[in-house]
Protein backbone atom coordinates (compact mmCIF):
# COMPACT_ATOMS: atom_id res chain seq x y z
CA UNK A 1 0.00 0.00 0.00
CA UNK A 2 1.41 3.20 -0.93
CA UNK A 3 0.20 4.59 2.83
CA UNK A 4 2.91 2.33 4.14
CA UNK A 5 5.47 4.25 2.02
CA UNK A 6 4.68 7.77 2.72
CA UNK A 7 3.93 7.19 6.58
CA UNK A 8 7.13 5.83 6.57
CA UNK A 9 8.90 8.37 4.91
CA UNK A 10 6.83 11.11 6.60
CA UNK A 11 8.24 9.89 9.98
CA UNK A 12 11.68 9.01 9.33
CA UNK A 13 11.65 12.79 8.02
CA UNK A 14 9.51 14.16 11.10
CA UNK A 15 12.40 12.84 13.41
CA UNK A 16 14.81 14.45 11.29
CA UNK A 17 13.06 17.72 11.91
CA UNK A 18 13.05 17.02 15.82
CA UNK A 19 15.75 15.92 15.98
CA UNK A 20 17.09 19.42 14.11
CA UNK A 21 14.84 21.32 16.47
CA UNK A 22 16.50 19.79 19.78
CA UNK A 23 20.38 20.23 18.06
CA UNK A 24 19.65 23.73 17.55
CA UNK A 25 23.17 24.11 15.97
CA UNK A 26 23.91 26.25 13.16
CA UNK A 27 26.94 24.42 12.35
CA UNK A 28 25.86 21.07 12.35
CA UNK A 29 24.67 19.46 8.50
CA UNK A 30 21.62 20.06 7.95
CA UNK A 31 19.77 17.05 5.96
CA UNK A 32 16.39 17.65 6.47
CA UNK A 33 16.30 19.86 3.21
CA UNK A 34 17.54 17.01 0.89
CA UNK A 35 15.28 14.59 2.57
CA UNK A 36 11.76 16.74 2.03
CA UNK A 37 12.56 16.41 -1.88
CA UNK A 38 13.07 13.13 -1.21
CA UNK A 39 9.96 12.43 0.45
CA UNK A 40 7.90 14.26 -2.12
CA UNK A 41 9.86 11.91 -5.00
CA UNK A 42 9.72 8.55 -3.10
CA UNK A 43 6.01 8.80 -1.79
CA UNK A 44 4.67 9.73 -5.82
CA UNK A 45 6.98 6.83 -6.67
CA UNK A 46 4.88 4.50 -3.80
CA UNK A 47 2.13 6.15 -5.97
CA UNK A 48 2.86 5.41 -9.38
CA UNK A 49 3.52 1.35 -9.13
CA UNK A 50 0.23 1.29 -7.55
CA UNK A 51 -1.29 3.02 -9.89
CA UNK A 52 0.57 0.91 -12.70
CA UNK A 53 -1.18 -2.52 -10.86
CA UNK A 54 -5.09 -0.67 -11.57
CA UNK A 55 -7.46 -1.00 -14.20
CA UNK A 56 -7.33 2.27 -16.52
CA UNK A 57 -10.82 3.05 -15.31
CA UNK A 58 -9.99 3.04 -12.17
CA UNK A 59 -7.51 6.38 -12.83
CA UNK A 60 -7.45 9.56 -13.98
CA UNK A 61 -5.73 10.87 -16.74
CA UNK A 62 -3.04 12.64 -14.54
CA UNK A 63 -2.23 8.71 -12.58
CA UNK A 64 -2.47 6.96 -15.78
CA UNK A 65 0.43 9.09 -17.88
CA UNK A 66 2.21 8.79 -14.65
CA UNK A 67 1.68 5.10 -13.63
CA UNK A 68 5.01 2.92 -13.32
CA UNK A 69 3.93 -0.59 -15.15
CA UNK A 70 7.33 -2.49 -14.81
CA UNK A 71 9.76 -1.83 -11.53
CA UNK A 72 13.16 -0.34 -12.53
CA UNK A 73 16.41 -2.19 -12.01
CA UNK A 74 18.01 -1.17 -8.68
CA UNK A 75 20.67 1.41 -11.15
CA UNK A 76 17.69 2.83 -12.36
CA UNK A 77 16.16 3.52 -9.73
CA UNK A 78 19.58 4.59 -7.55
CA UNK A 79 19.94 7.42 -10.52
CA UNK A 80 16.13 8.88 -10.14
CA UNK A 81 16.01 8.92 -6.19
CA UNK A 82 19.77 10.66 -6.37
CA UNK A 83 19.82 12.74 -9.44
CA UNK A 84 22.44 15.01 -9.26
CA UNK A 85 20.99 18.50 -10.31
CA UNK A 86 18.09 18.44 -8.16
CA UNK A 87 19.34 15.78 -5.55
CA UNK A 88 19.67 18.67 -2.45
CA UNK A 89 17.13 21.48 -3.29
CA UNK A 90 14.67 20.20 -5.50
CA UNK A 91 12.22 20.15 -7.72
CA UNK A 92 11.20 16.73 -7.29
CA UNK A 93 10.14 14.73 -10.37
CA UNK A 94 8.33 11.64 -11.34
CA UNK A 95 9.92 8.59 -12.28
CA UNK A 96 7.95 8.63 -15.74
CA UNK A 97 9.89 11.79 -16.14
CA UNK A 98 13.55 10.40 -15.53
CA UNK A 99 12.83 7.20 -17.49
CA UNK A 100 11.70 8.89 -20.56
CA UNK A 101 14.86 11.05 -20.31
CA UNK A 102 16.90 8.48 -19.56
CA UNK A 103 15.81 6.72 -22.74
CA UNK A 104 15.25 9.60 -24.51
CA UNK A 105 11.35 9.60 -25.63
CA UNK A 106 10.88 12.25 -24.00
CA UNK A 107 12.36 13.93 -27.50
CA UNK A 108 10.46 12.24 -29.73
CA UNK A 109 8.73 14.69 -32.32
CA UNK A 110 5.01 15.61 -31.95
CA UNK A 111 3.68 13.44 -34.06
CA UNK A 112 2.94 15.14 -37.62
CA UNK A 113 5.27 17.59 -37.28
CA UNK A 114 8.01 17.85 -40.13
CA UNK A 115 11.34 16.41 -39.19
CA UNK A 116 13.15 19.57 -40.62
CA UNK A 117 11.55 21.78 -38.34
CA UNK A 118 12.98 20.50 -35.24
CA UNK A 119 14.82 21.67 -32.76
CA UNK A 120 18.76 21.58 -33.47
CA UNK A 121 20.91 18.81 -31.55
CA UNK A 122 24.47 18.29 -31.23
CA UNK A 123 25.85 14.93 -33.09
CA UNK A 124 24.43 11.90 -32.05
CA UNK A 125 22.33 13.15 -29.63
CA UNK A 126 18.28 13.22 -29.40
CA UNK A 127 18.73 15.87 -26.34
CA UNK A 128 17.76 19.74 -27.98
CA UNK A 129 20.90 22.47 -27.64
CA UNK A 130 20.07 23.46 -24.11
CA UNK A 131 23.15 26.08 -22.90
CA UNK A 132 21.81 29.09 -23.70
CA UNK A 133 18.68 29.12 -21.71
CA UNK A 134 20.54 27.00 -18.85
CA UNK A 135 23.24 30.06 -19.11
CA UNK A 136 20.25 32.20 -18.57
CA UNK A 137 19.22 30.10 -15.41
CA UNK A 138 22.40 30.45 -14.55
CA UNK A 139 23.16 33.84 -14.44
CA UNK A 140 19.68 34.77 -13.13
CA UNK A 141 20.44 33.14 -10.04
CA UNK A 142 23.99 33.89 -9.51
CA UNK A 143 22.28 37.98 -9.70
CA UNK A 144 19.45 36.90 -6.83
CA UNK A 145 21.82 35.64 -4.42
CA UNK A 146 24.40 38.08 -4.96
CA UNK A 147 21.09 40.48 -4.53
CA UNK A 148 20.02 38.07 -0.90
CA UNK A 149 24.11 38.39 -0.08
CA UNK A 150 24.26 41.76 -0.07
CA UNK A 151 21.06 42.99 0.88
CA UNK A 152 20.39 40.33 4.19
CA UNK A 153 23.29 42.33 5.95
CA UNK A 154 20.49 45.44 6.25
CA UNK A 155 17.09 42.70 6.47
CA UNK A 156 17.04 40.41 8.52
CA UNK A 157 15.46 38.90 11.64
CA UNK A 158 18.03 41.01 13.93
CA UNK A 159 16.79 44.44 12.40
CA UNK A 160 13.04 43.44 12.90
CA UNK A 161 13.34 42.47 16.64
CA UNK A 162 16.15 44.75 17.63
CA UNK A 163 14.77 48.33 19.70
CA UNK A 164 16.15 50.34 16.63
CA UNK A 165 13.15 48.81 14.96
CA UNK A 166 10.87 49.57 17.49
CA UNK A 167 11.23 53.22 17.90
CA UNK A 168 10.89 53.48 13.89
CA UNK A 169 7.80 54.93 12.35
CA UNK A 170 4.73 52.95 11.64
CA UNK A 171 5.54 53.07 7.73
CA UNK A 172 9.13 52.27 8.24
CA UNK A 173 8.24 48.95 10.37
CA UNK A 174 5.82 47.68 7.58
CA UNK A 175 8.70 48.61 5.19
CA UNK A 176 11.58 47.08 7.32
CA UNK A 177 9.12 43.70 7.96
CA UNK A 178 8.06 43.49 3.93
CA UNK A 179 12.27 43.61 3.07
CA UNK A 180 12.57 40.78 5.32
CA UNK A 181 10.40 38.69 3.73
CA UNK A 182 11.40 39.91 0.01
CA UNK A 183 15.12 39.24 0.94
CA UNK A 184 14.56 35.90 2.23
CA UNK A 185 12.93 34.84 -0.84
CA UNK A 186 15.60 36.04 -2.95
CA UNK A 187 17.57 33.20 -1.80
CA UNK A 188 15.00 30.51 -3.00
CA UNK A 189 14.64 32.42 -6.04
CA UNK A 190 18.24 32.23 -7.33
CA UNK A 191 18.72 28.21 -5.49
CA UNK A 192 16.02 26.97 -7.62
CA UNK A 193 16.53 28.68 -10.44
CA UNK A 194 20.07 27.58 -10.74
CA UNK A 195 18.71 24.08 -10.01
CA UNK A 196 16.26 24.26 -12.51
CA UNK A 197 18.90 25.70 -15.08
CA UNK A 198 21.26 22.69 -14.03
CA UNK A 199 17.66 20.18 -14.94
CA UNK A 200 17.76 22.20 -18.68
CA UNK A 201 20.94 21.85 -19.09
CA UNK A 202 20.89 17.68 -18.55
CA UNK A 203 17.95 17.92 -20.83
CA UNK A 204 14.99 16.25 -18.36
CA UNK A 205 13.86 20.10 -18.14
CA UNK A 206 12.42 19.64 -21.37
CA UNK A 207 8.55 19.79 -22.07
CA UNK A 208 8.36 19.40 -25.92
CA UNK A 209 8.07 22.27 -29.17
CA UNK A 210 6.15 25.56 -27.91
CA UNK A 211 3.36 25.08 -31.04
CA UNK A 212 3.57 28.96 -30.90
CA UNK A 213 7.15 29.63 -31.83
CA UNK A 214 8.47 25.96 -32.43
CA UNK A 215 10.90 26.21 -30.03
CA UNK A 216 11.81 23.94 -27.34
CA UNK A 217 9.99 24.55 -23.72
CA UNK A 218 12.37 24.13 -20.58
CA UNK A 219 10.09 24.55 -18.51
CA UNK A 220 8.71 20.90 -17.43
CA UNK A 221 10.63 21.44 -13.88
CA UNK A 222 10.26 25.21 -12.84
CA UNK A 223 10.00 25.44 -9.90
CA UNK A 224 9.60 29.08 -8.75
CA UNK A 225 8.28 31.99 -10.71
CA UNK A 226 9.68 35.10 -9.34
CA UNK A 227 7.85 37.69 -10.89
CA UNK A 228 4.56 35.84 -10.79
CA UNK A 229 5.20 36.55 -6.96
CA UNK A 230 5.97 39.77 -6.63
CA UNK A 231 3.63 40.84 -9.34
CA UNK A 232 1.14 38.90 -7.54
CA UNK A 233 -2.61 40.55 -7.25
CA UNK A 234 -4.35 38.02 -5.26
CA UNK A 235 -3.56 35.45 -2.68
CA UNK A 236 -3.93 32.60 -5.68
CA UNK A 237 -1.30 33.87 -7.59
CA UNK A 238 0.83 34.69 -4.89
CA UNK A 239 1.08 31.09 -3.73
CA UNK A 240 0.59 29.64 -6.85
CA UNK A 241 3.72 31.03 -8.31
CA UNK A 242 5.89 29.56 -4.94
CA UNK A 243 7.32 26.00 -4.89
CA UNK A 244 5.10 24.89 -8.12
CA UNK A 245 6.72 21.45 -8.08
CA UNK A 246 5.61 20.90 -4.20
CA UNK A 247 1.83 21.89 -4.96
CA UNK A 248 2.02 19.38 -7.58
CA UNK A 249 2.80 16.89 -5.20
CA UNK A 250 0.14 18.17 -2.44
CA UNK A 251 -2.50 17.83 -5.23
CA UNK A 252 -1.53 14.41 -7.05
CA UNK A 253 -0.60 12.60 -4.25
CA UNK A 254 -2.52 13.85 -1.48
CA UNK A 255 -5.25 15.82 -2.21
CA UNK A 256 -6.92 13.89 -5.13
CA UNK A 257 -6.09 10.29 -3.26
CA UNK A 258 -7.92 10.88 0.16
CA UNK A 259 -10.84 11.85 -2.11
CA UNK A 260 -13.47 8.34 -2.78
CA UNK A 261 -13.75 7.80 -6.22
CA UNK A 262 -16.72 9.20 -7.73
CA UNK A 263 -17.21 12.16 -5.47
CA UNK A 264 -15.06 15.79 -5.45
CA UNK A 265 -12.93 16.42 -2.69
CA UNK A 266 -13.96 18.42 0.41
CA UNK A 267 -12.71 18.64 4.11
CA UNK A 268 -11.52 15.28 4.24
CA UNK A 269 -8.90 16.36 1.39
CA UNK A 270 -8.49 19.88 1.97
CA UNK A 271 -7.57 19.04 5.57
CA UNK A 272 -5.02 15.97 4.92
CA UNK A 273 -3.44 18.08 2.38
CA UNK A 274 -2.89 21.07 4.90
CA UNK A 275 -1.87 18.79 7.82
CA UNK A 276 0.79 17.31 5.53
CA UNK A 277 1.85 20.67 3.93
CA UNK A 278 2.57 21.37 7.60
CA UNK A 279 4.11 18.53 8.64
CA UNK A 280 6.22 18.14 5.80
CA UNK A 281 7.56 21.68 6.33
CA UNK A 282 8.44 20.80 10.11
CA UNK A 283 7.46 21.45 13.70
CA UNK A 284 8.44 25.33 13.93
CA UNK A 285 5.57 27.00 15.66
CA UNK A 286 5.95 30.02 13.12
CA UNK A 287 4.94 27.25 10.53
CA UNK A 288 1.63 26.78 11.58
CA UNK A 289 0.82 30.55 12.51
CA UNK A 290 1.75 31.30 8.56
CA UNK A 291 -0.41 28.29 7.47
CA UNK A 292 -3.40 29.02 9.33
CA UNK A 293 -3.37 32.58 9.00
CA UNK A 294 -2.82 32.34 5.55
CA UNK A 295 -6.30 29.72 5.04
CA UNK A 296 -8.08 32.77 5.86
CA UNK A 297 -6.56 34.99 3.96
CA UNK A 298 -7.30 32.95 0.94
CA UNK A 299 -10.97 32.79 2.17
CA UNK A 300 -11.38 36.86 2.43
CA UNK A 301 -9.44 37.66 -0.55
CA UNK A 302 -11.51 34.83 -2.83
CA UNK A 303 -15.11 36.71 -1.56
CA UNK A 304 -13.68 39.80 -1.62
CA UNK A 305 -12.22 39.57 -5.36
CA UNK A 306 -15.72 38.40 -6.25
CA UNK A 307 -17.49 41.24 -4.86
CA UNK A 308 -14.85 44.45 -6.08
CA UNK A 309 -13.28 43.17 -9.30
CA UNK A 310 -16.87 43.67 -11.66
CA UNK A 311 -17.10 46.91 -10.79
CA UNK A 312 -13.51 47.52 -12.56
CA UNK A 313 -14.83 45.46 -15.02
CA UNK A 314 -17.01 46.32 -18.46
CA UNK A 315 -20.20 44.56 -17.59
CA UNK A 316 -19.87 41.42 -19.80
CA UNK A 317 -16.62 40.74 -17.58
CA UNK A 318 -14.40 40.78 -21.38
CA UNK A 319 -12.63 44.19 -20.92
CA UNK A 320 -11.25 46.29 -17.95
CA UNK A 321 -12.25 49.38 -17.55
CA UNK A 322 -10.23 53.08 -16.86
CA UNK A 323 -9.99 52.58 -13.44
CA UNK A 324 -8.98 49.16 -13.45
CA UNK A 325 -5.10 50.00 -12.71
CA UNK A 326 -6.35 51.51 -9.61
CA UNK A 327 -7.51 48.38 -8.57
CA UNK A 328 -4.53 46.11 -9.50
CA UNK A 329 -2.55 48.64 -7.98
CA UNK A 330 -4.53 48.28 -4.61
CA UNK A 331 -4.90 44.65 -4.64
CA UNK A 332 -1.15 44.07 -5.59
CA UNK A 333 -0.14 46.43 -2.44
CA UNK A 334 -2.34 44.68 -0.39
CA UNK A 335 -1.07 41.37 -1.35
CA UNK A 336 2.46 42.29 -0.87
CA UNK A 337 1.69 43.53 2.73
CA UNK A 338 -0.55 40.87 3.59
CA UNK A 339 1.92 38.25 2.84
CA UNK A 340 5.35 40.18 4.03
CA UNK A 341 3.35 39.73 7.29
CA UNK A 342 1.84 36.21 7.34
CA UNK A 343 5.11 35.01 6.38
CA UNK A 344 7.35 36.95 9.39
CA UNK A 345 6.82 33.63 11.67
CA UNK A 346 8.06 31.42 8.50
CA UNK A 347 11.18 32.93 9.09
CA UNK A 348 11.63 34.00 12.79
CA UNK A 349 9.91 30.39 13.56
CA UNK A 350 8.98 31.11 17.29
CA UNK A 351 6.28 32.15 18.68
CA UNK A 352 7.91 34.61 21.06
CA UNK A 353 10.08 36.67 18.19
CA UNK A 354 6.43 36.16 15.68
CA UNK A 355 4.46 38.05 18.16
CA UNK A 356 6.67 40.33 19.37
CA UNK A 357 6.86 41.57 15.25
CA UNK A 358 3.39 41.37 14.58
CA UNK A 359 2.92 43.29 17.29
CA UNK A 360 5.22 45.85 16.58
CA UNK A 361 3.21 46.54 13.24
CA UNK A 362 -0.12 46.58 15.41
CA UNK A 363 -1.59 43.09 14.04
CA UNK A 364 -2.22 44.86 10.34
CA UNK A 365 -2.89 41.66 8.20
CA UNK A 366 -5.24 39.92 11.45
CA UNK A 367 -7.42 43.14 11.96
CA UNK A 368 -7.85 43.42 8.02
CA UNK A 369 -8.73 40.02 8.02
CA UNK A 370 -10.84 40.16 10.89
CA UNK A 371 -12.63 42.84 9.60
CA UNK A 372 -13.43 41.49 5.91
CA UNK A 373 -14.66 38.68 7.68
CA UNK A 374 -17.03 40.55 9.93
CA UNK A 375 -18.15 42.26 6.73
CA UNK A 376 -18.80 39.49 5.11
CA UNK A 377 -20.99 38.00 7.69
CA UNK A 378 -23.01 40.71 7.49
CA UNK A 379 -25.80 42.56 5.12
CA UNK A 380 -23.34 44.44 3.45
CA UNK A 381 -22.03 41.51 1.66
CA UNK A 382 -25.86 41.01 -0.13
CA UNK A 383 -25.67 44.41 -0.48
CA UNK A 384 -22.73 44.60 -2.56
CA UNK A 385 -23.50 41.19 -4.28
CA UNK A 386 -27.01 42.83 -5.61
CA UNK A 387 -24.93 45.99 -6.78
CA UNK A 388 -22.75 43.26 -8.96
CA UNK A 389 -25.81 41.52 -10.08
CA UNK A 390 -27.07 44.58 -10.88
CA UNK A 391 -23.93 45.78 -12.59
CA UNK A 392 -23.11 42.54 -14.78
CA UNK A 393 -26.90 41.33 -15.41
CA UNK A 394 -27.71 38.38 -17.78
CA UNK A 395 -25.32 39.88 -20.11
CA UNK A 396 -21.96 38.38 -18.02
CA UNK A 397 -21.93 34.67 -18.16
CA UNK A 398 -22.31 32.62 -14.85
CA UNK A 399 -18.60 30.70 -14.03
CA UNK A 400 -18.99 27.60 -13.66
CA UNK A 401 -16.58 25.76 -11.81
CA UNK A 402 -15.14 22.24 -12.52
CA UNK A 403 -13.71 18.99 -10.75
CA UNK A 404 -10.48 20.21 -12.24
CA UNK A 405 -10.84 23.74 -10.92
CA UNK A 406 -11.53 22.25 -7.66
CA UNK A 407 -8.22 20.29 -7.60
CA UNK A 408 -6.19 23.51 -8.38
CA UNK A 409 -8.35 25.27 -5.44
CA UNK A 410 -7.24 22.94 -3.28
CA UNK A 411 -3.55 22.45 -3.92
CA UNK A 412 -1.70 25.75 -3.26
CA UNK A 413 1.10 24.35 -0.79
CA UNK A 414 -2.20 23.14 1.13
CA UNK A 415 -3.49 26.02 2.68
CA UNK A 416 -7.09 25.88 2.48
CA UNK A 417 -8.85 28.43 0.43
CA UNK A 418 -12.28 28.63 2.43
CA UNK A 419 -12.47 27.23 5.90
CA UNK A 420 -15.97 27.98 6.11
CA UNK A 421 -16.98 26.64 2.70
CA UNK A 422 -14.94 23.50 3.90
CA UNK A 423 -16.82 23.62 7.24
CA UNK A 424 -20.16 23.30 5.67
CA UNK A 425 -18.68 20.14 3.28
CA UNK A 426 -18.03 18.22 6.45
CA UNK A 427 -21.32 18.97 7.92
CA UNK A 428 -22.39 17.73 4.70
CA UNK A 429 -20.16 14.45 5.30
CA UNK A 430 -21.53 13.70 8.21
CA UNK A 431 -25.10 14.13 7.70
CA UNK A 432 -24.58 11.57 4.49
CA UNK A 433 -23.18 9.63 7.04
CA UNK A 434 -26.09 9.56 9.34
CA UNK A 435 -28.17 8.79 6.09
CA UNK A 436 -26.19 6.00 5.36
CA UNK A 437 -26.17 4.09 8.78
CA UNK A 438 -29.89 5.47 9.28
CA UNK A 439 -31.06 3.35 6.02
CA UNK A 440 -28.85 0.09 7.13
CA UNK A 441 -30.50 0.29 10.48
CA UNK A 442 -33.98 0.10 11.42
CA UNK A 443 -35.64 2.51 9.21
CA UNK A 444 -36.67 5.27 11.94
CA UNK A 445 -35.80 8.61 9.52
CA UNK A 446 -36.41 11.42 12.48
CA UNK A 447 -35.15 14.44 11.53
CA UNK A 448 -34.07 14.86 7.40
CA UNK A 449 -32.79 17.82 5.10
CA UNK A 450 -32.07 20.82 6.13
CA UNK A 451 -33.28 19.64 9.94
CA UNK A 452 -30.75 17.48 10.09
CA UNK A 453 -27.78 19.53 8.31
CA UNK A 454 -28.92 22.02 11.15
CA UNK A 455 -28.59 19.70 13.60
CA UNK A 456 -25.18 18.52 12.59
CA UNK A 457 -24.09 22.10 12.39
CA UNK A 458 -25.03 23.11 15.49
CA UNK A 459 -23.87 20.28 17.65
CA UNK A 460 -20.05 20.86 15.92
CA UNK A 461 -19.98 24.08 17.03
CA UNK A 462 -20.88 23.68 20.48
CA UNK A 463 -18.26 22.62 22.96
CA UNK A 464 -20.47 19.43 24.45
CA UNK A 465 -19.75 15.98 25.88
CA UNK A 466 -19.43 13.31 24.14
CA UNK A 467 -22.46 11.59 25.66
CA UNK A 468 -24.37 15.19 25.31
CA UNK A 469 -22.90 14.96 21.31
CA UNK A 470 -24.27 11.47 20.95
CA UNK A 471 -27.76 12.31 22.48
CA UNK A 472 -28.26 15.82 20.12
CA UNK A 473 -27.95 13.67 16.91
Amino acid sequence: MPWIGFVFLMGHMSISHIYRMIENNPSSVDITGAQMVMVMKLSAFCWNVWDGKQKDSDLNDVQKERAVKQLPDILTYAGFVAFFPSVMVGPAFDFVDYDRWLNTTMFDLPPGMDPMKAPPTRKKRKIPRSATPAMFKLVTGLVWISAFLQLSAYSNEDVVLSDRYRDMSFFWRVYHLHMLSFVQRMKYYGVWTLTEGACILSGIGYKGIDPKTGKPNWDRLTNIKPLGVELAQNSHAYLGNWNINTNHWLRNYMYLRVTPKGKKPGFRASMATFVTSAFWHGFAPGYYMSFVLASFIQNVAKNSRRLLRPFFLTPDGSQATSNKIYYDIFTWLVTQLVFSFTTAPFILLSIRSSTLVWARVYFYAIIGVLGCSIFLATPGKAWLSRKVKARTGASRPGIRRNESQDHLEGATLGVPVNPGKEFDEMVDEIVEEVKRRRAAGNGDKGPEGAELRSLVAETLKRTTSQDGGKKEL
